[in-house]
């Protein structure tokens, strides 16, 4: 076991076969793109998919085959593939101007790869190959869910509909002031670097929704005029309102004077059943200040999971925490996993309706810069005592 970077214990094969399915996860994304759907349009929360396409592979070939021991790389299978692909080099904003290969030879890379990676994990696991491999898995797994966010924020028809309903039942949970275990630990499969290590840290009286704040109840705050009104709202919250115009949450509109929620390329009426999704922590905050209340800390929201009553995993949930390394943090091998953005993005647990149940576990720490709509984001509240 490596303590450092501990891993899961899958088999070879079982890690082929998790590549193989977040492969076909993505395969039949790309096949629901519409015409002109491989470039889509500019913006800073969009990739170009053939661009995202190529990253992922790249990034698998890049940590399975291509990693040396003295941290150099081998050369790619793909010609140029560093210069097109590599996130960390490659600005943003270039990303639709690159030279980049048609879906074909995309295609064609991506099997060539697969392939090697296949022989590389048979010809002997060993902790390093494993975590490199489990650490590709998550890192399509979690391209995949960016994915199903272009598709919503660009109404593109899904290949399937995910289920965000459930009874949402009004209900808060009390807890005495105690203490919780913040991180992860080496016995507990494969964590990233910002998770690491568990430390305790004590945790004051609070009580905290049992479930996250429906569409009907986020309606109510958006009805008593909280995007007209500065009370309630951060500094930071109402000049990002201010500034974007904001009046009303994303994907919503009026109709016959009822709101009605865009799911996709489909319109729904808003239902109670149904967690509020694709709402930023400046809104957020808001709600929570407007019902005398507020977001959650990590650590509430932490105690809060080891009650049966309590009811996640429908929406990514805001937490009013920034997100900060913990006590000795060090940066895992691919160093910009979490690192660069410590301090300038917001905290986030859960995972939502589109996200692979192996990333739904209490101690993962997603994370999204404050203004952003289009993540499967919702929230719950905590006293604010």
């Amino acid at each position: 076991m490596n303590r450092t970077r501990p891993v899961s214990g899958h088999t070879a094969n079982q890690l082929i076969e998790r590549l193989a399915q977040a492969r076909g996860r993505l395969r039949t994304l790309i096949g629901c793109l519409p015409a002109g759907g491989w470039l889509g349009p500019r913006a800073a929360h969009l990739n170009p998919p053939l661009w995202e396409y190529g990253h992922i592979v790249w990034f698998q070939e890049r940590w399975c085959l291509r990693a040396r021991p003295d941290g150099g790389f081998a050369a790619s299978l793909l010609a140029a593939a560093d210069a097109l692909y590599d996130s960390s080099s490659v600005p943003h904003d270039c990303r639709w101007d690159l030279a980049l290969p048609e879906p074909a030879a995309v295609d064609e890379y991506a099997e060539r790869v697969a392939a090697a990676v296949a022989v590389r994990l048979r010809s002997g696991l060993d902790p390093e190959i494993a975590y490199f491999a489990e650490l590709c898995l998550y890192h399509e797994l979690m391209h995949v869910e960016a994915w199903w966010m272009a598709f919503q924020n660009l109404g593109y028809a899904p290949p399937e509909r995910p289920d965000v309903a459930g009874a949402l039942p009004a209900q808060r949970l009390a807890f005495a002031a105690g203490e919780v275990e913040l991180g992860s630990g080496s016995g507990e499969g494969f964590i990233f670097d910002n998770e690491k290590w568990r430390h305790a840290v004590p945790v004051p009286a609070f009580d905290i929704d049992a479930s996250p704040l429906s569409e009907a109840a986020f309606a109510e705050f958006v009805d008593a005029g909280g995007y007209r009104r500065s009370a309630g709202w951060t500094e930071a919250g109402w000049a990002w309102r201010a500034a974007s115009g904001a009046c009303q949450p994303v994907y919503w509109r009026q109709q016959n004077a009822a709101w009605q929620v865009r799911r996709f390329d489909r319109w729904l009426p808003l239902s109670a059943d149904r967690p509020m999704l694709h709402v930023n922590r400046h809104e957020a905050e808001a709600c929570a200040a407007w019902m005398g209340r507020r977001l959650p800390a990590a650590a509430q929201w932490l105690r809060a999971t080891q009650r049966l009553e309590f009811r996640w995993g429908m929406a990514w949930e805001w937490l009013r925490d920034a997100f900060a390394p913990y006590p000795g943090f060090a940066p895992d091998p691919y160093r910009d996993y979490a690192q660069p953005w410590f301090h300038t993005h917001g905290e986030l647990r859960g995972g939502g309706p589109v996200t692979d149940a192996s990333l739904k576990r209490p101690g993962f720490r997603n994370f999204y810069l404050p203004e952003r709509r289009d993540p499967f984001a919702g929230f719950r509240t905590v006293s604010a005592d």
